[in-house]
């Protein structure tokens, strides 16, 4: 992976899963706010995570992003 198409998916994975958990605070979107809680009491262990539906979309954009990208430097090239 060339170091364009690294920058390509990686701002595509940051700015949609970073777009996503603002407006799930900003608007109260359960699904699409990340919360993390840890609790260690003397009796036990507890920890609880939020949603990683963000993750997830923004792994999928990623990768729209990287075909898209590879697609027009093919055109390009050829």
């Amino acid at each position: 992976m060339k170091l364009k198409s690294f920058i390509v998916v990686i701002s595509a994975f940051i700015g949609t899963a970073g777009i996503l958990y603002a407006i799930g605070h900003a608007f109260t979107i359960t699904p699409l706010m990340f919360r993390h809680e840890f609790t260690s009491d003397s009796g036990g262990f507890n920890m609880t995570s939020g949603s990683f539906l963000p993750v997830l979309i923004g792994l999928l954009a990623s990768f729209i992003a990287e075909k898209c990208y590879l697609y027009k430097v093919k055109k390009n090239l050829g």
